[in-house]
């Protein structure tokens, strides 16, 4: 899929290449017909996520919103995993693709969703990710979205920065866990974002306290309150904070979003709680946007 990322990446002594031209035609097309982007990141990995994530992007959709889930992790793609999906992507005319379909409302995309071996390594230097990225955006038959959830990897690297220069009013998820050693991966992030001039929707504490399978009751294992101090710190908003629920590992190995189980957990509360304060956070983020530009 990203084969031709020379011709379609470098331009000439005088610009841009014409097919560079008319695939940021493609991007603004693409883009014009959703409403919300919501770019998911950390400062560092084993913070959750990717399952932070999905389960947005189920909840969203269950709600009735179209969503669709962009994983920009290249080397290490999850959310096929996470939502059972395997197979190919379906690609017509020999360049356009559709994205998988979850549910009636939830589509995804995934570099592992290009490969014919899940297992196989990805080898790509920056190039080669900035135009898969692109592509990703460009050639994928979105549709017409309310939310497109963006999961990337861990960390600061040529993924962020094209996502962010690709999507300029993406709405940036931070996800950290309560501890000191995450903190300050993500306090880098912020700084990497404040410098990228983004758009930081807030922050979620991930891993927040201990659900006892046997009681159910909450056991601070990793300290709690730290993403919420941190978000105070920046004057960032804190969307909430999830609790680790042994429910999240089974529905992780069905590849069932946590949010879809029948059972009613404490995680699942807190992830469905989330949603919803994104989505109420969103609106709000639309408006002073829309103000800021008017008054500009």
């Amino acid at each position: 899929m990203a084969s031709n990322s020379c011709s379609s990446s470098c331009g000439g002594k005088g610009g841009i290449s014409a097919t560079q031209a008319m695939q940021d035609e493609l991007i603004k097309s693409t883009l014009a017909k959703i409403t919300y982007k919501i770019f998911v990141m950390s400062g560092k990995g084993g913070v959750g996520k990717s399952s932070v994530a999905v389960n947005i992007a189920a909840a969203l959709a269950a709600m009735g919103n179209r969503v669709g889930i962009l994983d920009v992790d290249i080397h290490g793609p999850s959310v096929p995993g996470l939502l059972g999906i395997k197979g190919q992507l379906d690609v017509d005319r020999g360049r356009i693709v559709k994205p998988k379909k979850y549910s009636e409302n939830l589509y995804v995309v995934s570099m592992e969703s290009l490969l014919k071996d899940p297992d196989q390594a990805v080898l790509w230097r920056g190039p080669m990710k900035t135009s898969a990225i692109r592509q990703f955006v460009a050639d994928v038959t979105w549709g017409e979205l309310d939310f497109l959830v963006i999961d990337s990897p861990p960390g600061t690297g040529d993924e962020h920065m094209t996502v962010l220069r690709t999507i300029p009013d993406a709405l940036c998820v931070i996800v950290t866990t309560p501890q000191e050693i995450s903190l300050a991966d993500v306090r880098k992030a912020v700084n990497f974002l404040q410098y990228a001039k983004a758009n930081i929707l807030g922050v979620v504490e991930n891993m927040s306290g201990l659900i006892c399978p046997h009681c159910g009751e909450e056991i601070d294992l990793f300290k709690k309150g730290g993403g919420r101090e941190l978000a105070e710190r920046y004057g960032l908003t804190f969307l909430g904070a999830i609790p680790l629920d042994p429910a999240t590992v089974v529905a992780g190995d069905v590849g069932k979003p946590v949010v879809l189980l029948d059972e009613d957990t404490p995680v699942k509360a807190a992830m469905l709680q989330l949603a919803r304060n994104i989505v109420a956070e969103v609106s709000t983020s639309l408006e002073a946007a829309a103000t800021q530009d008017a008054a500009e």
